[in-house]
């Protein structure tokens, strides 16, 4: 048995670099009152079209179960950082939206965390080293979490067109709590 195998050494420095990484980002969260996979919610809200995502879509965006995502905007719905709004086209669908509070917390913590990032990460790297590195993550992450990007690129109805979700995002469930 060979346990220096480089795919062995792979792994585990991408699992050693992004525990240091989270450890890192950590405290400004903190201070913010957002956990890691708030922050993320958040996020990926902030980021998507009309800053609102089916839950289905979030789901499957933080790899997180439908209820497990459920039990997270719960939370931000309580503290006033997002909303659920009624899907029009499907009355089972739902969407999570940014609330201007949760843009105002996003807005308050991302100076420091960008600074983090840089700190820890980006600014590390050359532009040419980082661009190849990103390029690489987006190629690893398209196979192991195909459904990371889902919602992203809104397509009407989506939500009652099973032909607009060809890698079953919708419907993937991964059994994770938050």
């Amino acid at each position: 048995m060979n346990y220096q195998d480089s795919r062995l050494t792979a792994l585990g420095l991408l699992a050693e670099v992004h525990a240091g990484i989270m450890a890192r980002l950590h405290p400004a969260l903190a201070r913010a009152g957002l956990s890691e996979i708030d922050f993320e919610t958040v996020i990926r809200l902030a980021r998507s079209p009309e800053q609102r995502l089916r839950m289905s879509d979030l789901a499957a965006q933080t790899g997180l179960s439908t209820s497990g995502v459920t039990r997270v905007v719960d939370r931000l719905e309580r503290e006033g950082l997002a909303a659920r709004q009624a899907c029009a086209s499907d009355r089972r669908a739902s969407y999570a939206v940014l609330t201007p509070a949760g843009r105002e917390r996003l807005e308050s913590v991302l100076p420091e965390h960008l600074q983090d990032i840089d700190r820890t990460f980006t600014r590390l790297l050359p532009d040419e080293e980082l661009a190849a590195f990103l390029a690489s993550l987006r190629k690893i992450r398209d196979v192991v979490r195909p459904c990371a990007t889902a919602g992203a690129d809104p397509i009407p109805d989506a939500a009652s067109d099973p032909a607009s979700d060809p890698a079953g995002c919708a419907d993937a469930a991964v059994p994770t709590a938050p």
